[in-house]
């Protein structure tokens, strides 16, 4: 019997890919950077003055006839693109917007700290008569006033014709110097007299008093916290700059001032006294006894 043929088998592998995916990323990929433009462009517009702003209207309502008018910002008008400020440039709206709240809040938040702080000490009623802190155009103001009331203690931070800090001045300044340390902002130091002269004041007048009760202040706050760098200036204004003009001898008119500047270069801080900005528990305005002496 003839041996039967085997028949051959042969086996292909086909080797291939999956099937291609389709485009629809590119078109979310556009999405997202079409969305991304048009933020950017929301964001430097917003930053505009109101005649770019206007301007941007006009073209978008009519498109096809807009460019001809006399104010147009095509025809020698402020141009959008290089005319304005961009957001990214320092000074620019948007920035010098930051700048001036960060500066308030720094000013703020150093005047409650100060407060809070001032608030544990067990002689805290006594010692909120002899300060006033506000906010003013110059920046943080701190006044040591040694008297809150003609009859009251007229001695509270130095004595009579004296430069040497009390013990009770000293907690208080010392306090002080350490809150403004944590600063970066300029400080400066104001020394002020009542017009009551001295006999010899050819040796030692006002003059001296007022800078020497500054310069006292200073090296006390330098010696609990306060850069020296901080330190813009030294004034000593004797009796030239009182309190309460109408009584040059009122002992309210002696006092040592603390001005913290803003920092920022930018338009000043708006005034705002103390009492506003820790929902008015403070330091007792003495000014709104009215100028009886």
């Amino acid at each position: 019997m003839a041996e039967e043929e085997q028949p051959i088998i042969v086996i292909k592998k086909k080797g291939g890919h999956a099937g291609h995916h389709g485009g629809a990323w590119k078109v979310a990929y556009a999405d997202f950077v079409t969305a991304m433009m048009a933020f950017f462009l929301v964001m430097w517009l917003v930053t505009q003055n109101d005649n770019v702003k206007q301007n941007v209207q006009g073209y978008f309502n009519d498109p096809a006839n807009y460019g001809k008018g006399a104010n147009s910002i095509l025809k020698g008008g402020a141009s959008m693109l290089k005319g304005g400020e961009s957001i990214l440039k320092k000074g620019g709206a948007m920035n010098q917007s930051m700048n001036e709240a960060q500066a308030r809040e720094v000013l703020k938040q150093a005047g409650d700290r100060i407060y809070d702080s001032l608030s544990d000490m067990p002689n805290f009623d006594e010692i909120k008569d002899h300060m006033e802190i506000d906010l003013t155009e110059e920046g943080l103001r701190i006044e040591l006033i040694e008297s809150s009331s003609p009859d009251g203690d007229s001695a509270f931070f130095f004595g009579l014709g004296s430069a040497v800090i009390s013990p009770k001045g000293e907690a208080i300044i010392s306090t002080i110097g350490k809150e403004l340390g944590k600063l970066n902002n300029q400080v400066v130091i104001e020394g002020h007299t009542d017009a009551q002269n001295y006999i010899y004041k050819s040796v030692y007048s006002n003059w001296e008093l007022s800078a020497d009760r500054a310069n006292s202040a200073r090296k006390l706050m330098e010696a609990n916290g306060l850069k020296e760098e901080q330190i813009d200036e030294i004034r000593g204004y004797a009796a030239n700059r009182p309190k309460y003009p109408a009584n040059p001898r009122d002992p309210r008119n002696r006092r040592v001032s603390i001005l913290v500047h803003p920092g920022t270069g930018q338009a000043p801080v708006e005034q705002l006294e103390i009492h506003e900005m820790i929902d008015g528990k403070v330091v007792k305005n003495i000014e709104s006894a009215g100028d009886s002496q």
